[in-house]
């Protein structure tokens, strides 16, 4: 359990995987908490995590947080159903997957290959 107080956030264990569902005993993937704001359940857009009780997705808050749009209009635009700390959740949890770089090394080594193949890679 998370202290209220603590300002990290405490992430599972599955976090770092793409695909954050888990399969439970009989291979149907089942409901996981990714904060206290953030929930990724299979029977609520397909999965993709959204906000607690709503249907809105984190992705569209992020959208909204990176082109620059003040956090109190995004709370406005939602009508209230996306609070300030529900956002500064959603950001911290995209930052933490940005901070592990086993998270994209993968990716990032096999572009750097296919880029090398080409020619095109940077010294």
């Amino acid at each position: 359990m998370r202290d209220s107080s603590h300002s990290a956030i405490d992430f599972p264990a599955g976090l770092r995987q793409i695909d954050v569902m888990k399969a439970n005993g009989n291979g149907r993937k089942q409901r996981l908490e990714l904060g206290e704001h953030i929930v990724a359940d299979p029977k609520i857009c397909h999965g993709k995590p959204t906000f607690k009780g709503t249907r809105i997705m984190v992705f569209q808050v992020l959208e909204q947080v990176a082109c620059g749009t003040p956090w109190e209009r995004i709370i406005w635009s939602w009508r209230g159903k996306v609070t300030m700390e529900a956002i500064t959740e959603a950001v911290k949890v995209a930052s933490h997957l940005f901070q592990d770089e086993g998270f994209f090394h993968s990716h990032v080594s096999h572009r750097r290959e296919h880029l090398r193949d080409r020619g095109l890679a940077a010294a």
